[in-house]
């Protein structure tokens, strides 16, 4: 028999401090290669934090002889490397996307390659990386916006051009904090049938919500955070109901399932 592929993440009673104030308080998890994950919870439950310390943006307290971290089976990385195997599509890089007035969607995502927003001044790109760009832009279904400045984009195809940043890597897996933030319900259904689409291809999602909608049918597993503690993970069916959402987010909840997933009022 081959030999078991190492976790995609592990985290072994990980604390998190921020201003004197922990905001992740032993949190253990797993998440294979394969095992799309949503990590649910209220604002402010520590989701965010959660996904800066799986991207290495932040760091875990450290005791002698304990690794609370490994990625891929790694608890070391050097950054850039570690980057390309895990995509990172949060809020802090919409805005600062938003923000670049005269790039194209073409450089945007070529900048990943110089792990630069942009296209790095008197640096061409090598041209073989431009195959990926198109297939990244086909991808998020993007290929028409390729010449179009930043600032003449929807939220939602920023958000799309922001995926297929992630992607020209080919990742191992998408860490996707509150994907649908900021987007219309057309746009919301556009990009969720996307993700769907990653899912079946092979990248693993790691998506962290506050909305139920965005438990995708590909989703493995689910994990219930709230204090900046993991209340509950697992499937999706047996802890997604009334009982364990209105407990989570402190007030009563009905949820309700159908042919695409769940949802609650």
């Amino acid at each position: 028999m081959p030999p078991a592929l190492p976790a995609l993440l592990e985290l072994d009673r990980a604390t998190v401090w921020r201003d004197r104030v922990p905001v992740l308080r032993q949190v253990s998890l797993r998440v294979d290669q394969g095992q799309h994950t949503v990590i649910l919870g209220p604002n402010g439950c520590g989701k965010s934090t959660l996904l800066k310390l799986l991207h290495r943006e932040l760091y875990p307290l450290a005791e002698s002889g304990h690794t609370p971290l490994r990625i891929l089976g790694q608890s070391n990385w050097n950054l850039s490397e570690l980057r390309a195997h895990l995509g990172l599509v949060s809020a802090d890089l919409h805005a600062e996307l938003a923000a670049q007035s005269a790039q194209t969607v073409e450089q945007t995502v070529v900048g990943a390659f110089h792990g630069s927003l942009g296209l790095p001044q008197g640096r061409p790109p090598d041209p073989a990386c431009w195959p990926r760009v198109e297939t990244a832009l086909a991808e998020m279904d993007i290929a028409d916006l390729a010449r179009r400045r930043l600032p003449t984009l929807s939220t939602g195809q920023l958000r799309r051009v922001l995926i297929a940043r992630a992607l020209v890597h080919r990742p191992q897996a998408l860490l996707l904090d509150e994907p649908t933030t900021g987007l219309d319900i057309g746009a919301r259904r556009q990009l969720l049938a996307r993700l769907r689409s990653l899912a079946q291809s092979g990248v693993t999602l790691v998506l962290i919500t506050h909305h139920l909608d965005e438990v995708i049918p590909e989703t493995r597993q689910v994990v219930l955070l709230r204090d900046g503690q993991v209340q509950a993970a697992g499937a999706p069916a047996p802890l997604l109901n009334s009982a364990q959402l209105s407990a989570l987010f402190g007030v009563p909840l009905r949820v309700q399932r159908h042919e695409h997933g769940w949802s609650m009022d």
